[in-house]
Parts: C-alpha cells; sequence; structure tokens
C-alpha cells in the first residue's frame, strides 16, 4: 500500500443550588446526594450544585483494568467493591504517545504537555467513564448522552477540559456521559498470535469492545443517576465519530437483546473503504489486512529493536519458528513505553502508526457501508455535522505549518487573545501557501481541497446509505470562524472547533487562547446556547426541531445543511437546502 495513503488512511481512522454546603457534600459517604448504587459497588461523587448546578462522578469503573493477560483481551466486569468507592476524579488517560491532545504529566491539560510530546503518557489502567447530572431536575428518566472522544484513535482523554459535561447536563436537563476506550495499538491490534478462536476476542477491534462494555453499564446502571436507559444519545466527534458509526453497524450492537442506544450524533467522521469513494478521496476505514500487516510489521520491529532479530527478514523467521502462545508471552511482556517507542520511531516513519476499527467481520462488518445500503443496521435518528473548514486543523498533511508541535503549544498556551496580535501569519504558514486566499494555491484552497477529498467524500458515502434507508436524519454545518486575527485565517472553521459550542466549555483547553475574545463573547455564548439546546431537543425526542426560539428556524432533513453561525453580537443560524 502506498505510504502515505496509509498514513492518512490510518492516522484519521482513525465529538441550582441546594442546600448542602460544599464541605459537607464531599465529606459525607452517606449523603444520598452524592452516592450512588452501581452493579459492583457504591461510588460518592461530588455535589457541584453550588458552582455549575450539576453532581459529578469522575472516574467510574466500568471494566476490570486490561493489564497483564487482560491486554489485548475483550473488557471484562471489574471486581465488585462494597466500601464506596470516591469517584471525584478522572480515570487516568488511556496509553498513547504524547501529542498536543493528550494530557500533560498530571492526566489533565496543563503545561506540562509540552514536556510529554512523543513521549508515553496515560496508563492501561483507564477503563473508566465520568457521568453528570442536573443537581435538582423534575423526574428521574433524563436523556442521557454519551460522548466519545476524538484523536485519531491514537490520542485523547476525557479529562480534556473541552469535554467537561457539567453546561450541557444542565442545560439539556440531560445525564452526560464521556468514556475512555483503549487507544492505537492498544485498542486496535490484528495480531494472529494473540487469537484463541473466539471470533470477538480475535478482531483486534478492543477498543470498540470497550466502548460496548461501557453502553452495557449505562444500561444497567444510568436509572441510579436519573437517567432512561431507554433513550440514550451516542454522540462521538472525529475518531469518536469513526467509533460511533462503527458501533451503528456492529452486528454486536444489531443482534443486542435490547437497543444499547437510540439515537446517534456522529460529528466529523465516516466509515468509507476507498473502493467506495470517489478516486482521489482519503478514505476513513483501511481493511483489516493492513491491520493485520501493520501489527505484524510491529512485532518484527519490536524483536530487531530488542535484539532478538538483525533484520525483517531474520524476524519473520523468529517469529515463525516460534507458537503463537510464545509470541504473544513476549508481546504481553513488554511495557507500553517500549512497545510505543517503537511505534513512534519505527512505523510512524513510513506512515503505519495510525489506528481506527477493524473491518474484520464479528465486531465490525467487512463493508459498514454496504450493510447500511442493505439495512443490516441499528435504525435509529441520525443527527450528523462537520466544520466547514475541518482541513484546517492539519497543515501539517500539507506540508503547510512552520512551528512545531512544541511551538504551537507554547504559543497557544500563552497567547493573550484581547491584546493585539502576537504573531504574523507569515510565521505560521509557509509562504507558497500565501495569501490564504489565493485561488488553488493558498492554504484556504489547500484546506478546502483536503476537506473535501477526506471529510466529505466519506460523509456523502455514509449520509447517503442511511438516506436509502430512513428519513430521520439531519445535518449541520458549523461556519463561525470569528477569532482573533492572524487565527481566523489559520484555523477558521477547524475540525473540532464545533465541541466548545457543544459543550459550552470555552475555560482554558488548548484552543481557547486563540478562539475567545471578549468582543466574540455575546455571539459565541448565544450560538453555543443553540447548539446544546438543539442537541437536547435531539436527545429528548429523536428530532432536532421543537423549540423553534432557539434556532429561529426549522431544520429539514438531509441533504438540507442547518449552518451554525453567530456575528460578534448574535448567533446567525440559516439553512440550505
Amino acid at each position: 500500500m502506498d505510504k502515505k495513503r496509509l498514513f492518512l488512511t490510518l492516522a484519521f481512522a482513525g465529538l441550582v443550588s441546594l442546600s448542602l454546603s460544599p464541605v459537607a457534600a464531599h465529606d459525607r459517604d452517606g449523603d444520598s446526594s452524592v452516592r450512588r448504587e452501581t452493579s459492583f459497588g457504591p461510588v460518592i461523587g461530588v455535589n457541584n450544585s453550588w458552582k455549575d448546578g450539576t453532581i459529578a462522578w469522575k472516574g467510574v469503573p466500568f471494566a476490570k483494568p486490561p493489564v497483564g493477560d487482560l491486554r489485548w483481551r475483550p473488557p471484562v466486569d471489574p471486581d465488585p467493591w462494597k466500601q464506596p468507592k470516591h469517584t471525584r476524579e478522572f480515570g487516568n488517560a488511556c496509553v498513547q504517545n504524547g501529542r498536543l491532545f493528550s494530557p500533560g504529566l498530571n492526566n489533565r491539560f496543563d503545561e506540562t504537555i509540552a514536556a510529554t510530546l512523543n513521549t508515553a503518557v496515560g496508563s492501561e489502567d483507564c477503563l473508566y467513564l465520568n457521568i453528570w447530572a442536573p443537581a435538582r431536575h423534575s423526574d428521574d428518566d433524563l436523556p442521557v448522552i454519551v460522548f466519545v472522544h476524538g484523536g485519531s484513535n491514537i490520542s485523547g482523554y476525557t479529562a480534556d477540559p473541552v469535554y467537561d459535561g457539567a453546561a450541557l447536563a444542565r442545560t439539556a436537563n440531560a445525564v452526560v456521559v464521556t468514556v475512555n476506550y483503549r487507544l492505537g495499538i492498544f485498542g486496535f491490534f490484528y495480531q494472529p498470535v494473540l487469537r484463541n478462536g473466539d471470533p470477538i476476542n480475535d478482531s483486534g477491534n478492543f477498543a470498540m469492545l470497550d466502548i460496548l462494555k461501557a453502553l452495557e453499564f449505562i444500561q444497567d446502571n444510568i436509572r441510579h443517576f436519573g437517567g432512561n436507559r431507554r433513550n440514550v444519545t451516542l454522540m462521538g466527534q472525529s475518531a469518536g465519530a469513526v467509533n460511533v458509526y462503527a458501533m451503528f453497524t456492529s452486528p454486536l450492537v444489531v443482534n443486542a437483546k435490547h437497543k444499547l442506544f437510540h439515537r446517534l450524533v456522529p460529528l466529523s467522521g465516516g466509515l468509507s473503504l476507498a473502493s467506495e469513494l470517489p478516486d482521489g478521496s482519503l478514505p476513513t476505514l483501511a481493511p483489516a489486512s493492513a491491520f493485520e500487516g501493520q501489527a505484524t510489521f510491529l512485532l518484527a520491529q519490536q524483536l530487531i529493536v530488542d535484539g532478538l532479530a538483525a533484520d525483517l527478514t531474520s524476524a519473520l523467521a523468529y517469529i515463525a519458528a516460534h507458537t503463537p502462545q510464545e509470541m504473544a508471552a513476549y508481546l504481553r511482556g513488554k511495557s507500553a513505553a517500549d512497545l510505543l517507542a517503537t511505534v513512534l520511531a519505527k512505523l510512524a516513519p513510513i506512515g503505519a502508526s495510525g489506528s481506527g476499527p477493524i473491518p474484520e467481520g464479528a465486531v465490525l462488518p467487512k463493508d459498514p457501508v454496504k450493510e447500511i445500503n442493505a439495512g443490516n443496521y441499528l435504525h435509529v435518528p441520525v443527527l450528523a455535522g462537520n466544520t466547514r473548514q475541518e482541513g484546517k486543523l492539519f497543515p501539517t498533511l500539507l506540508g503547510a505549518r512552520i512551528p512545531s508541535d512544541a511551538q504551537v503549544f507554547d504559543i497557544q498556551f500563552h497567547y493573550r487573545p484581547n491584546d493585539p496580535p502576537q504573531i504574523d501569519i507569515k510565521q505560521w504558514i509557509v509562504a507558497s501557501f500565501l495569501p490564504v486566499d489565493t485561488p488553488v494555491t493558498g492554504f484556504n484552497a489547500a484546506t478546502d481541497h483536503l476537506n473535501k477529498i477526506f471529510f466529505l467524500a466519506s460523509r456523502d458515502n455514509i449520509l447517503n446509505a442511511i438516506a436509502s434507508q430512513q428519513n430521520d436524519l439531519w445535518y449541520y454545518q458549523f461556519d463561525w470562524a470569528l477569532e482573533p486575527a492572524p487565527f481566523n485565517d489559520i484555523y477558521g472553521a477547524a475540525h473540532a472547533f464545533d465541541l466548545p459550542f457543544i459543550f459550552n466549555t470555552f475555560g482554558p483547553s488548548l484552543f481557547s487562547n486563540v478562539v475567545n475574545t471578549n468582543a466574540n463573547r455575546p455571539g459565541r455564548l448565544a450560538l453555543s446556547d443553540a447548539m446544546m439546546h438543539s442537541l437536547a431537543t435531539f436527545a429528548r425526542r429523536g428530532d432536532p426541531n421543537g423549540d423553534f426560539w432557539n434556532l429561529g428556524v426549522h431544520w429539514p432533513v438531509w441533504p438540507a445543511t442547518l449552518h451554525f453561525d453567530a456575528t460578534l453580537k448574535k448567533k446567525a443560524i440559516t439553512v440550505a437546502n
């Protein structure tokens, strides 16, 4: 396979106060406002009603840590507990090579991210979810919104401040859940030596099975947190959208005794093989053979790194001379950091370090879009979305960005958005892409082309397949691009820039200092409120229409597009048919 195509395929395949005092809510384990029972044991959350109107339970285990012999196996139930478990802090991020979208040394967004780039962060002990519920609500039958984060399926973490569910839970009057799942080679690993004859185990789709396990936990337990298990919206962004589309078509979901979710919200993702797209497009799904080749290459390279083989030929001979059980034990005996170092040093340079759902047939169909066209998927209402300039988040794929990741982080972490510009676009974008609005060769044209051949090609393929089977399908485009100059040209309405609006999380985060200004605040908050209420209406009714005053327009079904935008002062929402 062409190395550049393999990289692009896998990299993307790879979004009311109570009377209790804060101290009392923290310290009284028997307090019914923060204690909940689960099928594994009681948990104690935090009453934040005084601050944000919610109660939160963070770091709730939904599976046993997938370590030791459980590495590269389907998730299993956690060991039960009798004493109340304090669930007040986010669980560990899943182990990953540090990127701009990874946590720092403290499992959160902070200045240490700059020091962790391209080094292993997180832990294999990471299968935890987080729950936010309104502190005061009129019933115990609230819609449930489950969010699966993005990060190219090789990075990301639920403690990212953009994914904080408090504002969405309060505004939508819903229970919001965010889910960790295994990443990279720990989440998607189609390695023959690990197979034991069980199609589910042998699928390599451990991350998908993690998400499935979390959905099962929600079905069994969410009523204790005020949620309705018969009204679950599954939402994911970027790689998270790829993953929720995969769940949408998984035989394990389609054939489940009870529905695991009842609405789908995939944002900026797809699930298309190259054979289903126009020539020149970049697929969002690689064939199983590509993942098997990746896994074999990693094993061979690890043997070379460890001095057990001299080259690829001798490494393959070494594998053939040992039993699968011996090779599986060898792989499970390696530290996560060692394996990730090999991925970074040996796989990344040839474009083979990406991850994503594996279409092997048991957990994910070999051709998911074909199955949708045949009606073999979970028939639920769908609300999909994209940003207008998705490609602007990926200038390195075009060779268009000048600063390194470390420099990008440093600039953005310390930027002062309300001051005059502290950089010039010439310090950020390669000169051959300037001016940005130059036809054909400019940065806008180049990133628009990337958007067209990647995001929009896969969007059209899967949404048209869904529309052939059902009418309840809505779509939005996020157009807001009022960042302070020059970031309005550098990012504009880039990939993932709709997420802070959906969650109303405009506090400190990777992009907040180059996006949020005092000037754009009124319009930004008005647009965020409209987007949250639309999601709330969809989660409640299976249709984003209903609260007309929030949108000001009727939202027709696909292929019509609702455009989310705002001026500096107010929302500006329109529809294009």
